[in-house]
């Protein structure tokens, strides 16, 4: 569309007399060639490269030190989950941060929640937002920037806690034995390449209908019959969701306090029973933008009838103190990261030094946070749930832990310890209850948002 029609119009430009001035000619070649002399060292790095792992080459001695366990505030793991090759992150760390509360209250010795139910209205409701946001733009040319985003991305598997926070307000959640996983679920980019593409021909043809003139009356009831052929497409790869349900409470001793029968909704409204979207604040840093301002993306939501991505952009200090009053009241909070920058897999471990790619190449990597934002090299990748800080003499923070989707067996017992510095690098996203706000923070949630455009680096879905 219009990103393939700019590209056809550089490579034009490309063609012509500047050539000579602007393209790597033989000159320019050589001059690189003469100016690349090859040391011993280069030698020895290119032969162990040619054989080695890179992250097995950067990784610095700092790194090899054993990994400190101990945390001043530390909210007990409740069991670790498994997202296996979904990009659903961001729904298992809702579902751990809701079922971390229940099982405190109630004293439940486990509680396993159905991410695929909620995955399955996700997918259905998203499916709904990109159709009628195609009725909704039909007048717009289709290589209109909001078109064409909206066709690049009709549907997907990633998402954030805004997400969570209307899927079960609407349709509530069930235990996992009421609606298991399936292997659709537990790998999704097979079933959603295919129903990306069922969903562009559908908006394709709803398109194409506006340009004859159709009803917007008219157009909405042939979305509706487009999206019965979604619902059934969703049972097959997911499983039907069921409207009525068995579930028996148990004390901490596993034996049965009583059984009775729910509705997803019902048996939210008894585990929990607030609404999330107004009993918490999302908080984002990113230094490339102003602070104290709401950011937000139209169409940019899970739910036509929902609520966009928001977020109050904070400094990094002050996202850091909203996170410690939460875990001294032994509260786990939905966080965001880009967790594959110096990630030590084996040892579960994110820190700025694990690898010194630097002196491996002879070069340097000097950009900031806001830079690395600003250019895509980095943004919010990945959702965790923060359950533990580790605060110094002065009560300043040393080190994070965070609890993931990964599995028991990945990192640190299926966590993952982050030092502060880290943190503060690569620390997007922050969800947390607005009884730990100040007033200051609460009144500037409530401004009026700053548009931003879809393709915004800090707005990519967590998976």
């Amino acid at each position: 569309m219009k990103k393939t029609v700019l590209s056809l119009a550089v490579l034009a430009l490309g063609c012509g007399a500047a050539v000579a001035q602007s393209a790597i000619t033989p000159a320019v070649l050589a001059k690189m060639q003469q100016a690349d002399v090859q040391s011993a060292a280069d030698k020895a790095v290119r032969n162990a490269m040619a054989s080695t792992p890179l992250n097995t080459l950067a990784t610095t001695v700092e790194s090899m030190n054993p990994v400190d366990e101990d945390f001043t505030y530390r909210v007990p793991t409740k069991g670790i989950t498994n997202q296996k090759q979904s990009g659903r992150c961001w729904l298992f760390t809702g579902m751990n941060m809701l079922r971390s509360k229940a099982m405190t209250k109630f004293g439940l010795p486990s509680l396993e929640m159905s991410e695929v139910y909620l995955f399955f209205y996700d997918q259905l409701e998203k499916s709904n937002l990109f159709l009628q946001s195609v009725i909704d733009t039909r007048q717009k040319p289709i290589d209109d920037r909001l078109v064409d985003w909206l066709f690049s991305n009709p549907v997907s598997d990633g998402g954030t806690f805004t997400g969570v926070a209307d899927l079960v307000k609407k349709y509530g959640v069930v235990p996992r034995e009421a609606m298991p996983e399936t292997q659709s679920a537990n790998a999704t980019s097979q079933f959603n390449a295919q129903l990306k593409n069922v969903l562009r021909e559908m908006g394709l043809r709803l398109r194409q209908m506006g340009e004859k003139g159709t009803s917007v009356k008219a157009l909405e009831e042939k979305k509706v019959e487009m999206l019965g052929k979604v619902y059934h497409m969703l049972t097959l790869a997911y499983g039907v969701p069921p409207t009525e349900f068995t579930w028996s409470q148990r004390d901490k001793d596993g034996k049965v306090v009583s059984t009775d029968k729910y509705t997803p909704l019902s048996f939210y409204n008894k585990l929990w029973g607030y609404d999330l979207n107004n009993d918490y604040v999302l908080v984002m840093n990113d230094p490339s933008r102003e602070y104290y301002k709401v950011y937000q993306i139209e169409y940019d939501r899970h739910t036509y009838d929902g609520h966009n991505w928001k977020y109050l952009n904070l400094p990094v200090e002050e996202i850091a103190k909203l996170a410690i009053a939460s875990l001294k009241d032994s509260t786990k909070m939905y966080s965001s990261y880009d967790v594959g920058k110096q990630l030590d897999r084996k040892r579960g471990y994110l820190a700025m030094d694990n690898y010194d790619y630097g002196s491996l190449y002879g070069t340097t990597f000097p950009m900031d946070k806001a830079d690395r934002i600003s250019t895509f090299d980095s943004g919010s990748t990945h959702a965790m749930t923060l359950v533990a800080v580790d605060l110094d003499e002065n009560g300043q923070p040393k080190k994070w832990k965070v609890e993931n989707s990964w599995g028991a067996s990945y990192g640190q017992n299926g966590c993952l310890i982050m030092t502060n510095e880290w943190f503060e690098n690569f620390m997007f996203r922050l969800v947390v209850n607005k009884k730990y706000c100040s007033d200051e923070i609460i009144k500037a949630e409530q401004q009026k948002p700053i548009m931003v455009m879809p393709e915004d680096p800090l707005f990519q879905a967590d998976r």
